[in-house]
């Protein structure tokens, strides 16, 4: 095999499995100390690697977090999917908290207009719910955050901490051995409590959301009791998920009766 052939299998190897040893490229390929060396060298001075202690991983990827709008915009089909699901939980008389994620804003918008109480400090989510019949809003008040439009400071969570409910519906940036995780550390904070105040914590997450870790860990993998994604996570993720007791929900795709 040529080197190139053996630097493209690297970091398919990487991609899969994160990270890689000499050993385990000597093994693999079937060449020598030496040569795996010099195939991870290639690789760091064309920035595809970070090279550790006998072996290397791939270097810190940082996606940009849109702006609350632009999110919407990109709204999925999959994200659509798992705020059906997340609605179809919802039960006469149940008192909720929604937070400020655009998947679980898919939530807010598939709820039944049936009589519940929902806590939330999302203007945009209290906004989809002002026009659902008999839904009692509370609406968290503090400073806004005009970007991401939502409410969060020691005001919201002094009041967040008077209410107790039945389920919170929290949104993620991120999901892994690390916990729960989002991009800042003030959204964070108010999920923390939100979760503290909830008899069942529920999160919606996408597939993409699965091993990824943000900046900011606001909860354990323990404090959660069920997520909702679309796509079943791999074997390794779903074994991590059966250790911490965490319930894994996959939404269907709705069946739609042609002949009806």
């Amino acid at each position: 095999m040529y080197q190139e052939e053996r630097l493209i299998e690297i970091i398919r190897y990487l991609n899969k499995n994160r990270r890689i040893s000499v050993d385990q490229i000597c093994d693999l390929f079937d060449v020598s100390r030496d040569t795996a060396r010099r195939d991870l060298v290639k690789l760091e001075d064309r920035k595809a690697i970070v090279r550790t202690r006998g072996g290397a991983i791939l270097p810190s990827s940082h996606n940009v977090i849109k702006d609350y709008t632009k999110r919407l915009e990109t709204v999925s089909q999959e994200k659509q999917k798992i705020g059906n699901k997340a609605a179809s939980l919802i039960q006469f008389g149940d008192k909720i908290i929604l937070d400020t994620s655009t998947t679980v804003q898919a939530c807010a918008d598939k709820m039944e207009a049936m009589e519940c109480t929902v806590i939330t400090n999302s203007i945009n989510q209290a906004e989809i719910l002002s026009n659902k019949k008999h839904v009692n809003i509370q609406l968290l008040g503090g400073a806004l955050q005009k970007e991401h439009r939502f409410l969060f400071g020691t005001s919201v969570i002094e009041r967040l901490r008077k209410f107790h409910v039945d389920k919170a519906f929290i949104g993620v940036v991120g999901i892994s051995e690390n916990g729960l995780t989002i991009a800042h550390e003030e959204d964070g904070m108010v999920k923390k409590n939100m979760i503290r105040q909830a008899k069942q914590v529920i999160v919606l997450a996408d597939h993409t959301k699965f091993g990824v870790t943000e900046f900011f860990q606001f909860a354990a993998l323990e404090d959660v009791d069920l997520i909702i994604t679309d796509k079943a996570p791999e074997p390794d993720f779903q074994h991590l998920l059966d250790q911490n007791e965490v319930e894994l929900l996959v939404a269907e795709e709705e069946v739609v009766d042609v002949w009806s």
